[in-house]
C-alpha cells in the first residue's frame, strides 16, 4: 500500500524534477514538466508549446517576454527568470522552496517539444503485448471513494460527500483523479448555466461572488435572450413565447465552465477532498470474478510510441475504493469499459452524440454587450425546413468583454461531407454574426463531444462497487442545450446514496480511519442511486423532452420544432409513446456516392480561421516519444485500408476539430493513401471513437496532463 508521501514523490517523479529536489509530503506539488520554447505570448490563457502560461504573475520580471497581461505571465525565449516558492508555471505549482530556473530547465532539456502537425503512422492499433517490465506489481493506495473526473459532477460528489461527513461527524476518505494538467483544462462547455444544483449544493453561499474573487471570472446574469432563423444573408427572430420554456434563460448565467471547476476544486479541498491532477486513469480494476469494480489504475508513464518501456518508465498508480464513481464527462473510456463489461445499455436505446466546437473571442468594451446570449437555427447546417443535420449554434456576452461562441451538430448527420469546424467558421461570416466580433481578438480554442440521446439513452447507473454520474451517464438535457446543473445534481445524488451505503454499518471501520479496504466488507451496489435520480427533477426535466431529437432525426427541421413546441408546451412529456432510435451515429453515415462535396471559403486570418492555427488557441500538447493513445481496434483494421475512403470518403478527415486524421500517400508509392494520425494533435473531444466508419478507434487516454490546456473554457 502506498503512502501519501510516496504518491507526492511520484507526482515529482512524472514530472522528470525528481533528482536532488527536496519535496514535501504534507502537501501535494508539482513543478513544470516542459521548458518554455520559443513561443511569443500576447494574451492570458495562451500557450507555450501546449502548456497553459501561468494562472497567477509571477513576482519577479520576465526576460524577453515582459510583465504579467491580465494575472497570466508572458514568456518567450529563453525563460530565465527565478522561480520563487509557490510561484505557478503552466498550471503546475513549485515546490514550497525556491529552485533556480536553470536547475529545473537542466533537467528538462532532453526532452522535446514537438509543434503542432507531426505526423506518426497508423501502424499502432490494440494489440500491443509489453513485456515483463510493464507487467510488473503496482503500488496502491486505498480510499472510501474515489471519483475519475474532475468536473462539475465529480467535484460536485467529493463536496457532498465531505458535508455529510461532517453533518454526521463521520469521516471518509474522497480522492479525485482527473487526466488534465490542472483543474479545468480539459473542461469545455457553451455555457449557459442554469444554477439550480450549484444553489442546492451550497444553499448559503453567494457562488457568483466567490468566483470572481477567486478565479476573477465573471458570472454574468442573461439579460437579452435571442433565438434566430438563419438564411444565407437574411435572419429572422422566433418570438420567446414561441419557444420551449427549457429554452428560456431567465435567472442563468453566461459563465467559464473551467472557471467554475476550479473554483468547485478549491471548495473541495477546503473541506478535505484529495484531488490529484495530471493523473490519466487508464484501467478499470475488478475483483477475481470481474463481478465488482474494486477501483482504477493511473497509466503507466514512459513509454515509447512503439510500445517499450523506456529508461523512465514506470508503473502507474492502482487507486483502490469501496465506491468509484465514474464523471468523465461523454463516452469516458472507463465509463465505456464498463458500461460493456456490464452490459448497461441493454434495453436502452444506443447513446447519441453531438459534436461542439467553440471558440472565446475578447472584443472592445464599447461593442460588448453584457448579458446577450443567442441561438440560431439555419444557415450553414440546415439549408431547407425539411434537413434532418440536427444541430445549431450560440453566441454569448460574457463580462468584462468576452463573446463565446460556437456550433453544435448532431454526429447522426448522414452526409459524409459535412465538415464541422468549416462549417462554424462559416456561420461567423453572416452578417448577423459578425458584427458581434469587429475590432476583436480570438483568444481560445477547442472542441468536445456531448451526450443528446437524453432519457431513452442512458444506461444503468450502478453496479457493484461503483457508479456513472455526470455526463458519463449522459444527463444533458438537448433541447435545454445545458447538462452541467444536471450533472451537479447527479453528482449530489450519488453522494447521498453512497454516503448512506458506506456508513450503514458500524461494523465496517472507514478507509480514512483504518488507511486500508476491509476484507470483510462485501462489495455493495448502491442501487439507491439510480431510484434517488428517477425520483428527483433531473429526470422529471429530461422526461418532458425524451422524444423531441429523435423528431428532428426522423421529419426534418420543420416537423421536428412543431413536434418539440407541442410536446414542450401542451404534452409535457406525457405522450405516450417513445421515438427510439437504434441505430449509432456511425451507422447513420451513408455512402458518399449519395451526395456532392461541400465547399468552403477560404479563411481570412481575421475572422475566421484555418485549423492548425485555430489549433494552438486550445495549447494542446503531448508528449512526443509516447504510445498513440488513438488505437485502431485490432478487428476492425480492414476499415482505414479499404472502406472509410472507399465507401465514405474518409469522413474523419473532416469531422475531427484537430486535424488528426489525415490519407496521404507515404514514400511517393503508387498505392492507395494511407491513414495518418496525428494523435499529439487531439483535443480529446472523443468524436473519432463515436463517428468513424464502424467506430474503428479506441480512445484510450494518453500521460497525464497530456491534451489541451483551456483557460477560459
Amino acid at each position: 500500500m502506498t503512502s501519501r508521501a510516496t504518491l507526492v514523490k511520484r507526482v515529482l517523479q512524472n514530472n522528470k524534477i525528481h533528482n536532488s529536489i527536496p519535496f514535501a509530503a504534507a502537501s501535494l506539488t508539482r513543478v513544470a514538466r516542459k521548458p518554455l520554447t520559443t513561443t511569443r505570448i500576447i494574451q492570458g490563457g495562451d500557450s507555450v508549446r501546449g502548456y497553459t502560461v501561468a494562472t497567477k504573475p509571477l513576482t519577479t520580471r520576465i526576460v524577453e517576454g515582459g510583465d504579467s497581461v491580465r494575472g497570466y505571465t508572458v514568456a518567450s525565449n529563453p525563460f530565465t527568470t527565478r522561480i520563487e516558492a509557490g510561484d505557478s508555471v503552466r498550471g503546475y505549482i513549485t515546490l514550497p522552496i525556491p529552485i533556480n530556473n536553470s536547475q529545473l530547465l537542466s533537467r528538462c532539456e532532453k526532452t522535446t517539444c514537438v509543434p503542432l502537425g507531426r505526423r506518426c503512422l497508423s501502424s499502432c492499433s490494440d494489440d500491443d503485448d509489453g513485456d515483463d517490465q510493464m507487467q510488473s506489481a503496482r503500488e496502491s493506495m486505498a480510499f472510501d471513494v474515489v471519483i475519475v473526473g474532475g468536473g462539475p459532477a465529480g467535484l460536485a460528489a467529493s463536496i457532498r460527500l465531505k458535508q455529510l461527513c461532517e453533518e454526521k461527524d463521520i469521516d471518509l476518505s474522497v480522492c479525485v483523479v482527473e487526466k488534465g494538467s490542472e483543474i479545468g483544462a480539459h473542461i469545455l462547455s457553451g455555457n449557459v448555466f442554469d444554477p439550480r444544483a450549484i444553489n442546492e449544493l451550497f444553499p448559503d453561499l453567494d457562488w457568483t461572488e466567490e468566483l470572481h474573487e477567486l478565479q476573477s471570472s465573471h458570472a454574468t446574469p442573461v439579460k437579452d435572450d435571442n433565438f434566430l432563423f438563419l438564411t444565407e444573408s437574411s435572419s429572422y427572430a422566433i418570438p420567446n413565447i414561441l419557444l420551449p420554456k427549457q429554452l428560456h434563460n431567465d435567472g442563468n448565467y453566461i459563465i467559464s465552465l473551467g472557471q467554475l471547476c476550479r473554483w468547485l476544486s478549491a471548495k473541495a479541498e477546503d473541506v478535505g477532498v484529495e484531488i490529484y491532477p495530471g493523473f490519466a486513469a487508464s484501467e478499470v480494476l475488478y475483483n477475481d470474478d470481474q463481478s465488482a469494480v474494486t477501483g482504477i489504475a493511473t497509466k503507466d508513464m514512459g513509454i515509447g510510441k512503439d510500445g517499450a518501456p523506456k529508461d523512465t518508465f514506470e508503473r502507474g498508480v492502482e487507486l483502490l475504493a469501496r465506491q468509484t464513481l465514474f464523471a468523465e464527462g461523454a463516452r469516458g473510456s472507463c465509463s465505456e469499459s464498463i458500461v460493456s463489461h456490464f452490459n448497461l445499455q441493454e434495453g436502452k436505446a444506443p447513446q447519441s452524440y453531438g459534436l461542439g466546437i467553440k471558440e472565446v473571442w475578447e472584443i472592445p468594451e464599447e461593442n460588448h454587450k453584457p448579458g446577450l446570449v443567442m441561438h440560431t437555427l439555419g444557415y450553414p447546417l440546415q439549408s431547407s425546413w425539411n434537413e434532418k443535420t440536427f444541430g445549431g449554434t450560440f453566441l454569448y456576452h460574457q463580462e468584462p468583454n468576452l463573446v463565446l461562441c460556437g456550433l453544435v451538430i448532431g454526429l447522426d448527420y448522414k452526409n459524409p461531407y459535412i465538415n464541422p469546424y468549416k462549417e462554424f467558421q462559416q456561420w461567423k461570416t453572416h452578417p448577423e454574426i459578425r458584427q458581434h466580433f469587429e475590432g476583436g481578438t480570438c483568444i481560445q480554442y477547442g472542441a468536445r463531444v456531448l451526450n443528446e440521446g437524453g432519457l431513452n439513452a442512458i444506461p444503468k447507473l450502478t453496479f457493484k462497487g461503483g457508479a456513472l454520474i455526470g455526463c458519463s451517464a449522459g444527463f444533458l438535457n438537448s433541447v435545454k442545450i445545458k447538462g452541467s446543473h444536471t450533472a451537479i445534481k447527479s453528482g449530489m445524488v450519488a453522494a447521498d446514496s453512497v454516503f448512506d451505503c458506506l456508513t450503514s454499518s458500524t461494523d465496517i471501520e472507514p478507509v480514512a480511519e483504518s488507511g486500508e479496504i476491509s476484507a470483510d466488507e462485501e462489495i455493495k451496489e448502491v442501487v439507491e442511486y439510480e431510484k434517488a435520480m428517477n425520483a428527483s427533477w433531473v429526470y422529471d426535466e429530461l422526461y418532458q423532452v425524451r422524444n423531441c431529437h429523435e423528431s428532428f432525426a426522423r421529419w426534418g427541421l420543420l416537423p421536428g420544432l412543431v413536434y418539440t413546441g407541442i410536446t414542450t408546451h401542451v404534452m409535457k412529456g406525457r405522450e405516450p409513446w417513445v421515438l427510439s432510435h437504434t441505430q449509432t451515429d456511425a451507422d447513420k453515415t451513408q455512402d458518399a456516392d449519395n451526395f456532392m462535396p461541400r465547399s468552403y471559403p477560404s479563411p481570412d486570418g481575421v475572422l475566421t480561421f484555418d485549423l492548425m492555427t485555430n489549433l494552438q488557441r486550445s495549447g494542446t500538447f503531448h508528449e512526443d516519444d509516447q504510445e498513440s493513445h488513438l488505437k485502431i481496434k485490432k478487428n476492425l483494421t480492414s476499415i482505414p485500408e479499404s472502406v472509410s475512403m472507399q465507401t465514405y470518403a474518409a469522413p474523419e478527415q473532416r469531422f475531427c476539430p484537430a486535424g488528426v486524421y489525415e490519407y496521404t500517400k507515404v514514400d511517393d508509392n503508387d498505392g492507395d493513401a494511407e491513414l495518418v494520425i496525428n494523435a499529439q494533435n487531439c483535443v480529446h473531444c472523443k468524436c473519432c471513437s463515436i463517428k468513424t466508419p464502424g467506430e474503428y478507434i479506441n480512445w484510450t487516454v494518453p500521460e497525464g496532463g497530456g491534451g489541451p490546456q483551456y483557460q477560459v473554457m
